[in-house]
């Protein structure tokens, strides 16, 4: 079977080049069977029935409506973790940039270039840069998946003191944090106690503008709040207040925007986290496998609208790849069909995650085409793919 992808934007080469012959480049979003974005904004895009899956070279998919798209049995695919290091690299030069005014001792010294003895000027001029060291300072990690937990870790091999809150930490990335983490079991714990703050959780209802004026009310007079995570999950105009009045030391944000660029005590970074060749590369690879091993063999790694659910390599005459909504009975449903027809069912994986759901069912006979519309035709079908 022949697929045909679309690159919505650059995806490096290192990620495609595991694409086989199996796989064709074109052009045209629309006779894309497969999409590989980055940051484009897909929202106003006019999507077909062709469309099986898209795969976002990062971690965020808010240039996505993967809502939307579930509803249509469209696979969105993200890649966490894959860019993990570089942003937690970021977090770091973000609490020592916010700790020592080395922005400003730079542009002192552009200032000042011309002046023959500017070694002598700044011996004089450098006390109005001089700052703090992070070493004991207490670090504040909201989210503890693949960047906090790393954030995490490299603070406490810089002296740091670090407190973790996550109520839905992982065992994985539990065995990954660092004993010397002290877990908190509220956030209010670190808005009062720490020095510095970073946010490492998703933009969802219940995140968005969580930093907002009273947990700003909360905090120590001076800390540093530090965004490299979403835009929305701080409410910007409380921050400025914040940082006007001094109970906000610095805000550092990778998100550019006419509210804070410019702000005095606003360190605002052009939207760095990812932009690594490392992360990009990793990225790539993750997202060219996740969409590889959907297509070929049916299996859902990492989609952000539909459940994890696999049946690994496929070694049966046949195997079927279902989306439909999440109501009862549909697994008799598809076995009563599949029955009828003396179509017998070696293995079903069945998964569900809010309104869909997901099922991949191996055959020992290849599926009949009239079959399969019949599968389709059930109601609560909302595509019905033949893998093999």
């Amino acid at each position: 079977m022949k697929f045909k992808y679309n690159c919505l934007n650059p995806i490096a080469d290192c990620g495609l080049g595991n694409l086989t012959g199996d796989y064709e480049r074109t052009e045209n979003f629309a006779d894309a069977d497969a999409v590989f974005v980055r940051s484009a904004k897909m929202d106003e895009l006019a999507v077909g029935d062709k469309l099986l899956a898209v795969a976002r070279a990062g971690a965020g998919v808010n240039n996505i409506p993967h809502a939307d798209y579930a509803k249509k049995g469209i696979v969105v695919f993200n890649t966490p973790g894959a860019n993990a290091n570089g942003v937690k690299e970021l977090v770091i030069t973000a609490m020592l940039l916010a700790s020592r005014d080395m922005l400003g001792g730079i542009e002192w010294v552009k200032a000042n270039a011309s002046d023959p003895a500017i070694n002598k000027t700044a011996e004089k001029a450098k006390k109005a840069f001089a700052g703090t060291e992070i070493a004991g300072r207490k670090l504040g990690v909201i989210g503890l998946g693949a960047i906090g937990q790393k954030v995490a870790n490299a603070a406490i091999g810089l002296g740091m003191e670090v407190y973790g809150y996550d109520p839905y930490l992982s065992v994985d990335a539990a065995w990954k944090l660092s004993s010397s983490v002290k877990h908190c079991k509220n956030v209010e714990t670190i808005y009062r106690d720490c020095d510095f703050i970073t946010i490492h959780v998703p933009a969802l209802e219940s995140t968005k503008g969580m930093i907002n004026a009273d947990a700003i009310g909360l905090m120590k007079k001076g800390v540093v709040v530090i965004n490299c995570a979403r835009d929305v999950l701080v409410d910007e105009k409380d921050m400025l207040a914040a940082l006007e009045s001094g109970k906000v030391r610095k805000y550092v944000t990778d998100f550019p925007n006419s509210t804070v660029a410019g702000k005095k005590d606003c360190i605002v970074i052009p939207h760095l986290g990812a932009s690594t060749e490392e992360a990009e590369d990793n990225c790539a690879v993750m997202a060219v496998k996740e969409m590889r091993d959907f297509l070929e063999n049916g299996n859902i790694v990492n989609s952000v609208n539909y459940p994890p659910c696999s049946l690994g390599v496929p070694t049966k005459a046949g195997r079927l790849a279902i989306c439909h909504k999440n109501e009862a009975n549909m697994i008799a449903t598809f076995t009563s069909i599949l029955g009828k027809a003396k179509i017998n069912i070696d293995s079903i994986a069945n998964k569900s995650r809010g309104e869909v759901a997901y099922t991949l069912i191996d055959i020992d006979s290849p599926a009949p085409v009239a079959i399969v519309d019949e599968l389709a035709r059930s109601e609560a079908v909302i595509r019905v793919r033949v893998v093999k």
